[in-house]
């Protein structure tokens, strides 16, 4: 919702004791109590329970929202959705989102047309939304001639076929009667609606702001117009409702309230506004650990879900294309090897639907998967009807579900609606997948304001899962670079996991930790495009039946005698190997650092070893695939040094303004001139 209005909806609607708000006021009170640096007052959020008439309890959720006021839209259909699901809703008729709106932004943030867009969609409907616009008539001091092209802040609606009803400000009676008429709309048709009560700011953007400066004419009607307690405060003296007397002792009692509050605050010593984790959530911690739970599955219970993935039903023709995809597939479980980077992805999801956990993937075009890899939901190729067959739903043990659909082309309102459905389903593995990497530019408010900052500013725990496709293959700025460097400089206080992964187990692994393990953080996963169907880029079966997630990978192939240490991460660790064994480098040792963050620091030194003039190694080498600029060049940097002792030399493409060049024949030669940097190799081709 708005700001403005937001601490009387806090107070008043959602029963959250004046004293704390106060508190909040007045600073005395600890933001920091579970590790966060806490957010002002008019973002935070409130949970209350709501007596009805009949005994019935109705619970009330106000989501937190950052000043990106629209950016919480998306995230209130999310939760709704989720809660949805928790409480089997399955008519969407028990669970209501509502939006609260300022006109300038219902009119100018493009997400609203979004949120309009999927109101009715398979994957994303919530059986209609409740939009009510506080029409100011101004945005800040922009005028409404100057913000939208229409008449009315509310013609944005007009892309779907909704109901608008305009209401009176000064008419409280007929604004309550819109708003009953917009919830028997709801409720009756599954359909959004639109309530807009046009009104006006009686003071400036806040308390201090003076409006008059730009709209002197509009401020001069206001001062001498009538609040809206008065006018409907004389409506009810004239009926004998409620006298001129009782509305005065009642505001003066009121009054009192607020100042007893007032005093209560200055008492609240240490007053924290996070409060501790109940309900759905009240086994999870908050605390990031390295201790890894074993990931593995019973090589038994694997061959049995490997063999549902692949079971064909009666009468139905695949493809002919995807045929071949099931009968490598078959091959690679009936002889053990040749597992790749999708076989392990559906692995795992299928493992964790039979222990009963439910997975949600949604994204542009996920069901195949943009590079016809993942091929979740399979169509009769043969039948006059559109007849599909999603393998892993068989696969749901218990209440689990496996849930796959192909969003609108946005990424703004579908990752908000996702990180909305992962804070109120804990027990869901809620995935979110780009098309290429870069496409979650889009999605930049969501992952700034939500999903990095979201525990530490309103205790909000997520732990969805980013699937960004990235890597350096020569196809240009646009579709190379996920941009990890933007995604580590958001990371500190341990928030986010964020990994660059070489092994199809791996990602098996990973996978199923961030659903196993007792805590809840957001997982980025730069994921890869060539390495889909790389000859080298396959794991054994046996690789998934043990173990767990490894954070830092040691050389396979580690020389007797070590000289030079390459440390990289993702899939340039391919590109020199095979660079390695073609000029037969063999005091070369190369490392893959899988996780970027949480640092493994502990793992690093474990596997690197001591350095010094006694070890032999003499050149410490971090070699990227990205520029200079970009990568985890800059965030890695120091962190090497400080647990080394020593400085280390970068071996990658230079720092450039685009994330890419767009000749392939240039990127082939930054490619082979970084590996040879990286590998020591002269331009004669001898190496150092």
């Amino acid at each position: 919702m708005a700001h403005r209005g937001r601490l009387n909806v806090l107070t008043n609607a959602m029963k959250k004791p004046a004293a704390e708000i106060f508190a909040m006021f007045d600073g005395n009170y600890e933001p920091h109590t579970y590790g966060g640096s806490g957010d002002v007052k008019y973002h935070q959020g409130q949970s209350t329970d709501f007596e009805v008439g009949d005994g019935r309890i109705v619970h009330i959720s106000l989501v937190s929202n950052p000043s990106h006021l629209e950016a919480a839209d998306p995230v209130v259909q999310g939760k709704a959705r989720g809660t949805q699901r928790l409480k089997k809703d399955s008519t969407r008729k028990k669970v209501l989102p509502v939006l609260i709106h300022g006109d300038a932004a219902f009119s100018g943030q493009g997400i609203v047309a979004e949120i309009f867009n999927m109101s009715q969609l398979r994957g994303y409907r919530t059986g209609g939304t409740i939009h009510i616009v506080v029409n100011n008539q101004i945005g800040f001091t922009t005028a409404s001639s100057d913000s939208r092209s229409t008449f009315f802040a509310t013609d944005i609606a007009k892309v779907m076929p909704v109901p608008v009803f305009h209401a009176n400000g000064d008419n409280p009676e007929a604004v309550i009667r819109s708003v009953e008429l917009a919830l028997r709309w709801r409720q009756k048709f599954g359909q959004d609606v639109v309530v807009d009560i046009i009104g006006y700011r009686r003071l400036g953007h806040n308390e201090a702001d003076e409006p008059s400066f730009t709209h002197p004419i509009m401020y001069n009607l206001i001062r001498n117009h009538s609040s809206v307690s008065k006018i409907y405060g004389k409506i009810l003296d004239k009926r004998k409702t409620f006298s001129k007397e009782d509305q005065e002792a009642f505001r003066q009692s009121y009054l009192e309230e607020l100042k007893e509050a007032r005093e209560k605050a200055r008492g609240l010593i240490n007053y924290h506004g996070f409060k501790s984790l109940t309900g759905d959530w009240s086994g999870v911690k908050r605390d990031y650990s390295f201790n890894f739970p074993v990931t593995g599955v019973e090589d038994e219970n694997l061959k049995i879900i490997a063999g549902k993935l692949l079971e064909v039903p009666e009468n139905f023709k695949l493809h002919p294309k995807l045929e071949r995809f099931v009968r490598n597939r078959t091959k690679a479980v009936d002889t053990g090897t040749g597992i790749d980077w999708s076989f392990a992805e559906s692995l795992a999801f299928g493992s964790l639907l039979a222990e009963g956990h439910s997975v949600r993937l949604s994204g542009e075009d996920c069901g195949r998967g943009t590079f016809s890899q993942r091929h979740a939901v399979w169509w009769d190729v043969s039948s006059e009807t559109p007849r599909q067959h999603t393998p892993l739903s068989s696969l749901a043990a218990g209440k689990a579900r496996f849930s796959v659909y192909d969003s609108p082309l946005s990424e703004y309102s579908i990752l908000g609606f996702e990180y909305g459905y992962s804070i109120a389903q804990p027990e869901i593995l809620v995935l979110w997948e780009a098309q290429f990497g870069d496409f979650a530019n889009g999605a930049q408010v969501i992952v700034d304001q939500f999903i990095s900052s979201g525990e530490s500013k309103w205790a909000r725990l997520s732990g969805m899962v980013l699937l960004l496709p990235h890597g350096y293959e020569g196809q240009g700025p646009e579709h190379s670079n996920a941009y990890m460097e933007r995604y580590l400089s958001l990371c500190a206080e341990e928030n986010m996991q964020i990994v660059n992964l070489t092994t199809p187990a791996q990602y098996f692994h990973v996978l199923r930790k961030q659903q196993i393990q007792d805590f809840r953080k957001p997982l980025v996963i730069f994921s890869p495009k060539s390495l889909l169907r790389h000859p080298e880029a396959r794991s054994e079966f046996s690789e998934l039946t043990a173990g767990r997630f490894q954070t830092v990978l040691d050389d396979p192939e580690t020389p007797d005698k070590v000289e030079r240490i390459v440390l990289c991460s993702g899939h340039l660790w391919y590109d020199l190997i095979a660079r390695r064994r073609e000029i037969d480098a063999t005091r070369t040792r190369i490392i893959r650092l899988e996780q970027l963050y949480p640092f493994p620091e502990s793992s690093l030194k474990r596997i690197i070893g001591d350095i010094g003039d006694t070890t032999g190694v003499t050149d410490l080498i971090w070699a990227q695939e990205e520029p200079e600029n970009r990568g985890a060049w800059s965030f890695l940097a120091l962190k090497l040094e400080q647990i080394t002792g020593e400085s280390w030399i970068y071996a990658g493409r230079a720092a450039s303004a685009s994330p890419a060049t767009g000749s392939h024949e240039e990127h082939e030669e930054e490619k082979k001139n970084l590996i040879n940097l990286a590998l020591g190799i002269n331009p004669d081709g001898r190496t150092e």
